[in-house]
């Protein structure tokens, strides 16, 4: 399928409010001209219609800064923030690019909860119900949340060096599973991500793949978790 064509010009538009952050909230037409390669004239035509919608002002010495229709937008996005809507396609994505269960985990007493969870298509893989509660003394998972939960063990301590767990048939012998934390802005812990499959495919040759694909995932809802502070 053909990749659909966007709009030039609002692209560029958005390309100028991408400019702006928190160390830089203010920035003169060069500044914005460095920074996306477009014409001043093609930056001033954009500025009037953004200035419009109220998503960029003009201060009097001619410096730009978002304008409080991006607050507005901020705060609608905030408003609306739902961890599922931003969890399930990101559990989809890994479990498509590694070919096994990804789950969500969250701490329930002694126990941790299967929140979510996306399974991939092939046929023999690990199945897990949402909704479902297991130990928190056996699995990737468990460990994890028992680490970052404030209650860490002398036996947590190389856990919480490497940012990750492994379990390998400890709470099923055909089962194994990789595990790393999710944060909030303010650093508690929100819950715990997991690939889990047959231990056949979580030998020590794959762990390396499968915790970097855990990592890229931790990052993106990190950024996410950031946004809908």
């Amino acid at each position: 399928m053909a990749e659909s064509k966007g709009v030039d010009a609002v692209e560029r538009a958005l390309l100028i409010l991408e400019c702006f952050t928190a160390d830089q909230p203010d920035l003169s037409l060069a500044d914005l001209a460095r920074a996306t390669g477009l014409y001043k004239s093609t930056i001033l035509r954009l500025a009037v219609s953004l200035e419009k919608f109220g998503l960029l002002q003009r201060a009097a010495d001619g410096r730009f800064r978002l304008g409080a229709g991006a607050l507005r937008l901020g705060s609608a996005y905030r408003h609306g923030f739902d961890l599922a809507h931003v969890l399930r396609p990101e559990l989809r994505a890994l479990s498509d690019a590694t070919g096994e269960t990804a789950s969500f985990y969250v701490r329930d007493g002694e126990s941790r909860l299967c929140l979510y969870r996306s399974e991939p298509a092939r046929a023999i893989r690990h199945s897990v119900t949402e909704g479902a509660t297991m130990p928190l003394t056996y699995g990737a998972s468990g460990k994890i949340l028992r680490a970052y939960s404030g209650q860490a063990a002398k036996a947590d301590a190389q856990i919480l060096q490497d940012g990750y767990a492994i379990s390998r048939g400890e709470r099923d012998p055909d089962v194994a599973a990789i595990s790393v934390p999710l944060s909030a802005p303010d650093g508690s812990l929100v819950g715990a991500l997991a690939l889990s499959g047959p231990i056949s495919r979580f030998e020590d040759a794959h762990t390396a793949r499968f915790v970097k694909a855990l990592r890229q995932s931790q990052t993106r809802l990190a950024g996410q978790l950031a946004l809908g502070s």
